[in-house]
C-alpha cells in the first residue's frame, strides 16, 4: 500500500460548508467502511490517492479487503480464512480436473489389494481398517486443506500483526488515531492475502501429489490411504512402463507409509507439532516489510503475495529453529527410509519396480511438493537430506536382526532411532542384537537405582546384599554371623 502521508488535497481546491476536501472524504470514506456503513469507491479512493483511476484494477483488492472484513465478524481470531484458501486452491485446479471413471477406480482398488497382500509378507505392522480412498484433485484438496490451514496460521498470524504494526507506524499523526481502529482490518488483509497464497500453492500441490502421504506426512486426518489416479497418469508418462505397475508400486509405498503412521500413533501428532512449533517461531522483518509496503501499488497485489511466497518477510532462522529443522529431518528420513526399503522388498515381483523407484527418488531429490509447499508456507525445508543414510540404516537392521525387531522400534517415540544411529548403524544393531538374544543391556547408574527400587532395594544397597531380618542377613536369620 502507499503510505497514507502521500494523500494530498487537490490543487485548486475551493471549499465551501457544503463540500469536503478530498482528505476529509477519505477520512469519511474509510471510517464509513470499517464501521460497516457503506462501501469503498475505488475511483474516489484512486483519486484521492494519486493513483490512476481504474477503477477495475483497484476493485479487485477492494473486494478482498471486504471479504476480509465481513469474516472478521464470526473468524476474528482465526488468521487464515479456510474459505478463501480453499476457493482460491478450487479454482487453481478445477480446470485441470479429470473425473475418475469407474474403470479406473477399479484398477486402483486391485492395486491396493494386491499390495496389501504383498505387504504382509515384509512387515510386521497389520494392515489398515479402511478402505483405501481414489480422489480427484479437488476431492484432495477438501480432504486436506484443514491440516495445512493449522500449519500455515502462526505465519499468517505473524503477518497480519505485522502490517497492523507497519499501518500505525507510517500513518500521518493527523489521522493515527482513526488508523489504530483499522488494526483489525489490516490483519484480516494479511490474513487474506496469505489464504489466496495458501490456496495458490494447495491448488498447485493438488495436480502435482500421487498419494496421501506424498509430502511426508500424512495429510487426511481419519489415517486413510489415497491415490490420485489422474497424477499417477502424468507421474508414470514418458516411463514407457505398463500403467498398472506403476499403480502398483505407488499403491504400496502409500499403503506402508499409512500402516507406519496407523501403528505408531504418536507419530503423526509428533512430526504436526513440530512443524507448528518452528512456525510459531517464525518472526517478521518489519524493515523488509515496509520497504515493500512502502512501494506496494494496489493495482498490482501480486507484488506482495510474491513477497510473501518467497520468504522475503521471515528473517534468517534462530539457533533453535535450526536444532528443530535437525529433529524434523532426521525424523522424516527415517520414515521415508524404512518406507523405501519395505516397498522394494514388497514389490520385488514387479519387472520395472528398480525403474520406478529411481523416478521416485529423482523426484524426491531435485525439490518434490513437501519442499516447495512447506518451504512457501513457514520457510521449513522438509528435504529428508539423510534419507540416503536412513535406507541404509534399515535395510543393515532387517539382514541382521530380522522385520519383526526392525518394526518393534516404531513402538514408542524413545525406541525410534536417532541421528547417532545413523551415524553409527552398527551400535545399533548391536544392541538390538542382544536384544533379540536375550542379553539383558548394561545399565547405567540412574537406571541400576531405578531397577532397585522396582525390586525393593533400598536405595544405593550393595548388590547382593539383604536387609536385616531376612534370612542370612542379620540376627534374625537362620545363620548368625560368625565370631
Amino acid at each position: 500500500m502507499r503510505q497514507l502521508s502521500h494523500i494530498q488535497p487537490k490543487v485548486g481546491w475551493v471549499s465551501d460548508e457544503n463540500e469536503k476536501t478530498p482528505e476529509e472524504e477519505f477520512r469519511d470514506m474509510l471510517r464509513d467502511f470499517l464501521d460497516g456503513k457503506g462501501e469503498i469507491d475505488p475511483a474516489k479512493l484512486a483519486g484521492a490517492a494519486g493513483l490512476p483511476t481504474d477503477a477495475a484494477s483497484v476493485s479487485a483488492l477492494m473486494s478482498q479487503m471486504q471479504a476480509a472484513m465481513r469474516h472478521s465478524a464470526n473468524t476474528s481470531d482465526e488468521a487464515v480464512n479456510a474459505a478463501a484458501a480453499m476457493e482460491q486452491a478450487k479454482s487453481r485446479a478445477l480446470s485441470t480436473v479429470i473425473p475418475v471413471s469407474a474403470i479406473t477406480r477399479a484398477e486402483v482398488d486391485q492395486a491396493f489389494h494386491v499390495g496389501s497382500m504383498w505387504l504382509d509378507e515384509v512387515v510386521e505392522i497389520s494392515e489398515l481398517t479402511s478402505t483405501p480412498a481414489v480422489l480427484t484433485r479437488l476431492e484432495w484438496i477438501e480432504q486436506t486443506m484443514p491440516l495445512w490451514v493449522q500449519v500455515a496460521e502462526p505465519v499468517a498470524a505473524s503477518i497480519g500483526e505485522a502490517m497492523a504494526k507497519v499501518l500505525a507506524e507510517q500513518a500521518p499523526e493527523e489521522i493515527r488515531s482513526m488508523v489504530a481502529n483499522a488494526s483489525a482490518m489490516m490483519r484480516q488483509v494479511g490474513g487474506s492475502l496469505f489464504s489466496m497464497q495458501l490456496g495458490q500453492i494447495i491448488g498447485e500441490l493438488s495436480c502435482e501429489v500421487v498419494s496421501g502421504g506424498d509430502v511426508g506426512i500424512p495429510l487426511l486426518s481419519d489415517g486413510q490411504a489415497a491415490l490420485l489416479p489422474q497424477n499417477m497418469d502424468e507421474f508414470g508418462t514418458g516411463l514407457e512402463i505398463p500403467m498398472d505397475q506403476v499403480q502398483l508400486y505407488l499403491a504400496v509405498r502409500e499403503l506402508a507409509h499409512t500402516r507406519l503412521f496407523k501403528h505408531a500413533r504418536w507419530l503423526r501428532l509428533n512430526l504436526i507439532s513440530a512443524i507448528t512449533d518452528f512456525a510459531r517461531g517464525i518472526t517478521i522483518d518489519l524493515s523488509a516489510l515496509e520497504e515493500v509496503a512502502g512501494n506496494f501499488d494496489p493495482s498490482n497485489p501480486d507484488e506482495l503475495r510474491a513477497a510473501i511466497s518467497s520468504g522475503t518477510f521471515i528473517p534468517p532462522k534462530s539457533d533453535a529453529q535450526l536444532a528443530a529443522l535437525a529433529r524434523l529431518e532426521t525424523q522424516l528420513a527415517l520414515i521415508e527410509g524404512w518406507v523405501d526399503v519395505v516397498t522394494e522388498a514388497a514389490v520385488a515381483r514387479l519387472p520395472r519396480a528398480s525403474a520406478i523407484g529411481e523416478t521416485v527418488r529423482r523426484r524426491r531429490a531435485s525439490g518434490g511438493p513437501a519442499e516447495r509447499a512447506f518451504g512457501s508456507l513457514v520457510g521449513l525445508e522438509l528435504r529428508p537430506r539423510r534419507l540416503r543414510d536412513a535406507s541404509d540404516m534399515w535395510q543393515r537392521v532387517t539382514d541382521a536382526v530380522g522385520v519383526s525387531v526392525r518394526d518393534s522400534l516404531w513402538a514408542h517415540p524413545d525406541a525410534m532411532p536417532t541421528g547417532a544411529d545413523l551415524d553409527d548403524p552398527d551400535a545399533l544393531i548391536a544392541r538390538l542384537a542382544g536384544v533379540a538374544a536375550g542379553v539383558t543391556p548394561e545399565l547405567d547408574e540412574m537406571d541400576r537405582a531405578l531397577q532397585d527400587l522396582l525390586d525393593g532395594k533400598e536405595f544405593g544397597e550393595e548388590p547382593g546384599a539383604e536387609s536385616d531380618g531376612e534370612p542370612g542377613g542379620g540376627p534374625s536369620g537362620d545363620n548368625p554371623p560368625h565370631v
